[in-house]
Formats: structure tokens, C-alpha cells, sequence
């Protein structure tokens, strides 16, 4: 039986309109907090120069490039899945750490976490992950229902148990993860649907918020890190990266 197979597809449009909105809002919010210190602190100088990037504008390009594909998937992972899984599943913000998303049908209490990829547990993680439903588990003992507790991956494949090692909870990815909640197969492919021309509302503010951050980055570079004939103080770079 999944989840919910009842689902309210006026409900996924509007968490899905929702989650764009967020994701942009933050993706933006990030580009206009961004300073070239900020993002230089991180990033391997050493590397810069052996690819002879010798132009302040290349080395913001790239900097920037990084900064927001690194963050945009979590920003995404942060606002888009979760939002979308508890409108389908018709669930509620659990207050269990480690747990998104309680789903009470009947005799049973769904306890599901919902990660963006399949990629982000580490062994210490996943046995918290562990750790934390055994703590909601309690929850269901008290009411006396049954737990199902699951981590579901909001895109990719995973096939269960691939280490061959037995697990207290269910991971389900992709279709598989989609269809439990909702009975529907093909849910995963409407949520695409949905998305429709969303996104294209907010890509001019996005591509403003990016060359003006652009724009500004060189500008604090060149101030802090080129000297008066306009080359790169490559010394000046390392000693603010790695200098103590």
C-alpha cells in the first residue's frame, strides 16, 4: 500500500511553485552576500596558477562557476523535495530529529527522511541516520502502531541492501521513492510536468544577481590582489589563503 494514494495534484502544483520561488530566492540572497574573500578562502591558488589563469575576470568566472553549482544543489535538496513529499504523502514537519517528514494512515506511522541524491551518506552518517528513527520509533511504540521508517532520494536509482548489509529502514529512489508515497508510477515524470515554465519566471533575476556579483567580484580582486600594472600579485593571494 503506498503512503498516499490519494494525492492532491492541486496541492503539488502549488508546493512546487513554492519551491522554485525558495530555490531562487535563496540561490539570489547567496550571490548578493558573496564577497571575493569569502570565496577566495576556500579555493587552491596554486591551482589557478598552474592553469596560467592570469586574468581577474577568468579567475571570478571560475570562482563563481563553482561557488553556485556547489550550492545550488543544496539549496535545491533544501527547498524542493521535502516540501513536494510532504504535500504528496499529505504528511506534517515531524519534530523527530533526522526525520522530515510523519505520515500517520491507520494502524501505521510513516517516518520518512528525504534526501536530494543517492550520494550523501558516509558511514557515520548513515548509521545516524539509523540512530535517529530508532528515537522516532518510540513515538509509534507509545501509540501503538505500526513504524515504517524511509529514506527516500528525490532523483537517481538505488537498489536496496547493495551492500548486502540488512537495514533498519527502507531507501527508495527516484520513481520508487515517488511511487510509494502516491500509488502513482508515473509521478515522477508528472513532477517534471509540473515544473512546466516555472523555472523561466526566474532566470532574468537569477542571470542579473550573477553578473552583478560578477561584476563586483572582479572589481574586489583586481582592488586586492592585482597590482598597479594590473597582474596578479600571486604572492598577496597565497599569503591571504594559507598565510597564518
Amino acid at each position: 500500500m503506498p503512503v498516499n494514494a490519494a494525492y492532491d495534484e492541486n496541492a503539488i502544483v502549488q508546493a512546487t511553485a513554492i519551491a522554485l520561488e525558495e530555490f531562487y530566492k535563496s540561490l539570489i540572497a547567496n550571490l548578493e552576500n558573496l564577497n571575493i574573500k569569502k570565496v577566495l578562502r576556500r579555493k587552491n591558488p596554486y591551482l589557478f596558477r598552474a592553469k596560467a589563469i592570469n586574468g581577474a575576470s577568468k579567475i571570478v568566472d571560475a570562482l563563481l562557476s563553482a561557488f553556485v553549482s556547489s550550492s545550488e544543489e543544496t539549496i535545491f535538496g533544501n527547498v524542493f523535495f521535502e516540501p513536494i513529499a510532504t504535500a504528496a504523502s499529505k504528511g506534517y514537519k515531524a519534530l523527530a530529529e533526522g526525520v522530515d517528514i510523519m505520515v500517520e494512515r491507520d494502524d501505521t506511522i510513516y517516518a520518512i527522511a528525504v534526501k536530494s541524491g543517492t550520494s550523501v551518506f558516509n558511514a557515520d552518517s548513515r548509521k545516524k541516520q539509523e540512530q535517529n528513527f530508532i528515537a522516532a520509533q518510540k513515538l509509534a511504540q507509545q501509540a501503538k502502531k505500526r513504524f515504517v521508517p524511509i529514506v527516500g532520494y528525490g532523483y537517481g536509482k538505488k537498489r536496496q541492501n547493495d551492500r548486502g548489509l540488512p537495514k533498519f529502514y527502507t531507501e527508495l529512489a527516484g520513481q520508487d521513492f515517488w511511487e510509494e508515497l502516491t500509488g502513482d508510477k508515473d509521478f515522477y515524470i508528472k513532477l517534471i510536468r509540473i515544473m512546466d515554465k516555472l523555472p523561466e519566471k526566474y532566470i532574468k533575476d537569477f542571470e542579473t544577481a550573477y553578473q552583478k556579483a560578477a561584476n563586483r567580484l572582479v572589481k574586489e580582486f583586481t582592488n586586492e590582489f592585482c597590482a598597479e600594472d594590473g597582474a596578479i600579485d600571486w604572492e598577496k593571494l597565497v599569503v591571504f589563503n594559507s598565510g597564518r
